[in-house]
């Protein structure tokens, strides 16, 4: 399967690139914060914006190590599960304004439980993180939604990826399959661009890169490398705080990595006539490209040396390429230093 649908955009070969602007835990817990990620999203021009629900109960144990110390209101995991989590309702009003922004709302679910949650509020797709690709339980509960998956791959060998796609493919689920490296921020000797081509090889569906370099050029060289869809985490500012911030990309910077991406998409699109380009710029040609005119005055008669040609703009004589065949001709005429040359001029021999 080349591509498919996620509500209203369709995602993969000779489709847009698909550019989702993750927010994952960034607003912090707080609605407002939400709310003003999905404003600047849109605003970028991006396709989706992304959120993640986490249920404490349903996902960790006391024992989860994972960030514990960074923020200090929180003694465990769980504790920062429950701070930065939203009710149903909540959760619906989110929902909503996306909606109104003409953006696809999505949410990764990282339990059973936070999946029939997100089934009540209406997703159009599921993000499967890159530590369920193995979460068998959970594949199993989104392929029975039939509703199409993106799947990072950020830890996994190609065992785990090869499992993970051909359960997909054996339940007729549509798939993307994202490359995606777990280390924030993504230094480039990790990115693993080369392993786009290798997904595509190997699978034979739509790939592209969830990003966690915080670089607007990852994305564009992923895009030009054949990726039909780009994940970032976005960030209000640098100087915000979070763990996720050097990983993400600023509200500037994703419109300058969907405008960019939109750009190439024209030129990838719009293949160039060479032949037709150069006669389109005939007007353009006859000023940049330079004719032959004497380098001082010439009498009639005189018998043409190198030392006598000069070459400038603009063209509307004999053609700069041609100074070889003026070589020791004579010329019919007095020509004036700087006066352009014609055949004309030229005696036959």
């Amino acid at each position: 399967m080349q591509s498919f649908k996620i509500g209203s955009k369709t995602v993969g070969q000779k489709a847009k690139c698909f550019v989702i602007g993750e927010v994952a835990l960034a607003h912090d817990g707080s609605l407002g914060a939400a709310h003003a990620f999905i404003d600047v999203i849109a605003d970028a021009g991006a396709d989706a914006v992304k959120f993640q629900m986490h249920i404490a109960e349903a996902e960790g144990t006391t024992e989860e190590k994972f960030r514990v110390k960074i923020f200090p209101q929180d003694a465990t995991r769980q504790d920062y599960w429950r701070r930065t989590s939203f009710t149903e309702e909540q959760w619906r009003g989110l929902k909503e304004h996306t909606d109104k922004r003409e953006l696809i709302f999505l949410s990764s679910p990282f339990s059973v439980e936070a999946l029939y949650l997100l089934l009540k509020i209406g997703v159009a797709a599921w993000k499967v993180g890159s530590g369920e690709t193995s979460n068998l339980p959970l594949l199993e509960a989104i392929a029975d939604t039939k509703l199409p998956v993106l799947l990072s791959t950020g830890m996994s060998t190609w065992k785990e990826v090869d499992e993970a796609v051909y359960f997909f493919k054996s339940k007729k689920t549509p798939l993307l399959l994202y490359q995606c490296t777990n280390r924030y921020p993504c230094p480039p000797e990790h990115l693993g661009l080369n392993i786009i081509a290798e997904y595509q090889k190997r699978y034979e569906i739509p790939v592209g890169l969830s990003d966690h370099s915080g670089k607007v050029c990852a994305g564009i060289a992923a895009h030009a490398l054949g990726a039909c869809s780009l994940e970032v985490h976005v960030t209000f500012h640098r100087k915000c705080f979070g763990p996720d911030v050097p990983a993400s990309l600023t509200p500037e910077e994703l419109k300058e990595l969907v405008d960019s991406i939109r750009f190439l998409e024209r030129a990838y699109t719009n293949p160039v006539n060479k032949e037709k380009e150069a006669a389109d710029l005939e007007n353009v040609r006859a000023l940049f490209m330079k004719s032959i005119v004497p380098s001082r005055d010439l009498s009639k008669g005189s018998v043409l040396q190198a030392s006598d040609l000069s070459y400038k703009k603009p063209a509307k004589g004999i053609p700069a390429k041609d100074y070889t065949q003026l070589i020791g001709k004579k010329i019919k005429r007095d020509i004036q230093k700087d006066k352009f040359l014609s055949w004309e001029d030229i005696e036959e021999t």
